[in-house]
């Protein structure tokens, strides 16, 4: 936790919009609530915010809206315009025309639990104190708590609000809240349809689970028992009937809407003393704010509340009105509806006083990491050629539950994929996503990472539901001992980003399962001289281009590697130039970068220029690389296979972990064409003068060394 930074909330950090590390890049400058306030009601403006302007690029990316909309500030919406009204509460959201109950919903489950409603609505907004035009709300986005500030020009049509906004038509912090959320992901439009799940680790940091309720088989058996709980220590709920391709929200005899989320407001167990027994209620909220509500018993006005205390519908807060709002029985409610999504408030959010009293002391891990189309992307178990090229975690668990009869420990786990909501791409959406847990053993702790034929040898020992939803999770009862974890797409070969969190209640190590990055063993199939066969005769050029002294530059090197590279190629045994005349590599030559290159990786004096020495081992380094690229270019193309190029770089003797592939690849990679010959020649340089400096440093080999400023910048600019 960095309590250094500028400004933090109950000891969590707040990250700026705009500011470098928070993950959000901003077009103008870093946007610092206070400063920018205090700038407008010094010049007496009000603030318009560049980064989230009053236009149509804020309201969509790709379909355009039915209306011709107009932006309007709340004084021009209302006489008096407040940020509260006697308060907030779950009947200030109402959904208005974007397809987002998912996100009023968790905004209604918001109101239920004061600090973290505080904490994403700043107590600090305000129309009478220090009004501005400008406000601002916090959103925890993939592990960093992010500050958004908005203007209050807020969409309209015919005078009135399209979008969220509140019952009493003078209350604004709802409707300016769904805009701050919409500038977090780019437009309104990116707020259409989604999970509550979402909003609700949005809202706190937490992690959410997923309630089947069509198959409750391998459920819960105390699932009523778990929502009540949740209830208790303010865990944000919704749920969701399953809805019909066909017909949008359709609306069922029973008053329900299928397709639609609902909030979850209250869990209770209730006395009927005339019956002496009790009946297990739950109160739901449709986003709706009107009239659809459910019909069946327990129902607004319904017969059976006759026969509850005055004080007990007192003290739940039992009333009868057009709002949305009613109860029914734990018995219809899973009769009635397919899923519930509940956001666990973690300890890297918000704890409440129950938790924080007890003795648990829950541990997290969190890292980030990406699949890259041909490298890392290797798809589920099903695709078992790539499977193993998946980013892979090691965990190791030593200290049982205290009170596991069975010595396992508990783990929950928690992957989301990033910025599929908020990317500007012809194909949004989410993947389908999940994970895989393997137990290792000593022996396979020796192979970072674990290859193919340990997947093929070995099956999971427990896995996650592979979702099409922003994250997936689970809860794991796992006995002592090392497991790998590894996160993937259900199909291969599915670009993106991920945020992988682990969470337990007793100690454990979690971390990357790669290998160490550093130099290691050239592969015994290829030749341990690296000596070009015609060595000689290159040499002998060399000395025509050589100048007095001997040396040359990258000029004179390419008019070398131009004139003896391709033919030493084309001499080559495997005949690859005479089955295919129409291509040769370095054929063209190598270019000035790759030639560059080469001299700032052997040039030892910093001169520009390489002697004879110097290039002999250029020749040996290259009859390497070539014999490595032969040996991986499976189907003699010429083009090596992106998800060949960190086993390539292996045999070369490079020991590389997987981000640094994924980096290489963006760099040296050619999307499907694969990586052409001269572009693995030019990674190579790279690396192996990379690696060569970090050794140099490197005095005590302890894989640490220590640069200066002035070292790197030096070794960047001439590399």
């Amino acid at each position: 936790m960095n309590s250094n930074r500028k400004y933090t909330f109950d000891g969590h950090p707040i990250y700026l919009f705009g500011e470098r590390g928070s993950g959000i890049r901003s077009r103008e400058v870093i946007q610092d609530f206070y400063q920018i306030r205090q700038q407008c009601l010094e010049s007496g403006t009000l603030f318009e915010d560049s980064e989230f302007p009053a236009t149509d690029e804020s309201l969509f990316h790709f379909q355009p809206t039915k209306f011709q909309y107009k932006w309007l500030r709340p004084s021009e919406i209302s006489d008096n315009p407040q940020f509260f009204v006697e308060g907030y509460s779950r009947f200030d959201v109402q959904q208005g025309c974007l397809a987002n109950c998912w996100l009023v919903a968790a905004t209604a489950s918001l109101t239920l639990n004061h600090k973290v409603f505080t904490r994403v609505v700043c107590e600090d907004n305000s129309f009478d104190d220090k009004y501005a035009g400008i406000f601002h709300f916090r959103f925890w986005c993939y592990g960093k708590w992010i500050d958004i500030v908005v203007d209050d020009r807020l969409p309209t049509h015919n005078g009135q609000l399209v979008n969220l906004h509140s019952t009493e038509k003078n209350e604004f912090w709802s409707a300016l809240l769904e805009k701050a959320y919409a500038k977090l992901y780019g437009s309104y439009e990116a707020l259409r349809s989604g999970n509550a799940s979402e909003a609700f680790e949005d809202f706190t940091g937490g992690v959410s689970e997923m309630y089947d309720l069509k198959d409750l088989k391998d459920g819960p058996e105390n699932l009523f028992e778990i929502l009540q709980n949740a209830s208790l220590r303010g865990s944000l709920m919704s749920c969701s009937i399953e809805g019909n391709p066909v017909c949008r929200e359709e609306k069922t005899p029973q008053g329900l809407i299928k397709g639609h989320a609902y909030s979850i407001t209250n869990v209770k167990v209730i006395d009927i003393p005339n019956e002496n027994r009790e009946v297990e209620l739950i109160r739901l909220r449709n986003p709706w704010g009107d009239d659809f509500e459910w019909n069946g018993p327990w129902s607004d006005k319904s017969a059976e509340w006759q026969f509850i205390p005055e004080y007990e519908k007192q003290e739940i807060g039992l009333t009868f009105e057009t709002d949305g709002e009613f109860w029914m029985s734990y018995d219809d409610f899973l009769s009635n509806f397919d899923k519930i999504d509940m956001c666990n408030l973690s300890p890297h959010s918000l704890i409440d006083k129950e938790w924080k009293s007890s003795n648990i002391q829950w541990g997290l891990n969190i890292y980030e990491g990406e699949w890259i189309k041909g490298v890392s992307a290797g798809g589920c178990r099903n695709n078992i050629e790539s499977f193993h090229r998946n980013p892979q975690y090691i965990m190791k668990l030593d200290h049982p539950d205290e009170n596991d009869e069975n010595g396992l420990c508990t783990v929950f786990m928690a992957l989301m994929q990033k910025n599929r909501r908020s990317r500007k791409i012809i194909e949004p959406g989410f993947f389908t996503i999940g994970f895989t847990i393997y137990l290792v053993d000593e022996q396979e702790l020796k192979h970072k990472p674990l290859k193919k034929n340990f997947f093929l040898e070995n099956q999971s020992v427990s896995k996650s539901n592979f979702l099409n939803m922003r994250g997936v999770s689970g809860r794991f009862k796992l006995p002592s001992g090392h497991f790998v974890i590894v996160p993937s797409t259900f199909e291969p070969n599915k670009e993106g980003e991920f945020l992988i969190r682990i969470y337990s209640d007793s100690k454990h190590v979690f971390e990357e399962y790669d290998q160490t990055v550093g130099i290691g063993e050239v592969d015994s199939r290829i030749s341990s001289k690296h000596q070009d066969t015609r060595a000689e005769n290159i040499e002998n050029i060399f000395m025509e281009y050589a100048g007095p002294n001997q040396e040359i530059g990258w000029k004179e090197l390419k008019k070398i590697l131009d004139v003896c590279i391709p033919k030493d190629i084309q001499n080559k045994e495997t005949n690859f130039a005479e089955k295919n005349d129409h291509f040769c590599p370095a054929s063209q030559g190598f270019s000035k970068d790759i030639c560059r290159s080469i001299v700032a990786m052997l040039d030892s004096s910093r001169s520009g220029r390489l002697d004879l020495q110097e290039f002999r081992v250029f020749l040996q380094e290259y009859a390497k690389w070539r014999d490595v690229f032969t040996l991986y270019d499976r189907d003699s193309n010429h083009i090596l296979d992106p998800y060949e190029l960190r086993d390539a770089l292996g045999s070369a003797g490079y020991r590389l972990n997987h981000h640094i592939i994924n980096t290489l690849i963006y760099r040296y990679g050619s999307g499907n064409e694969g990586i052409p010959f001269e572009d693995f020649i030019m990674c190579a340089v790279k690396v192996k003068t990379m690696l060569d400096h970090f050794k140099e440093k490197d005095i005590e080999n302890k894989n640490e060394a220590l640069f200066t400023v002035n070292d790197w910048i030096m070794r960047a600019i001439y590399s």
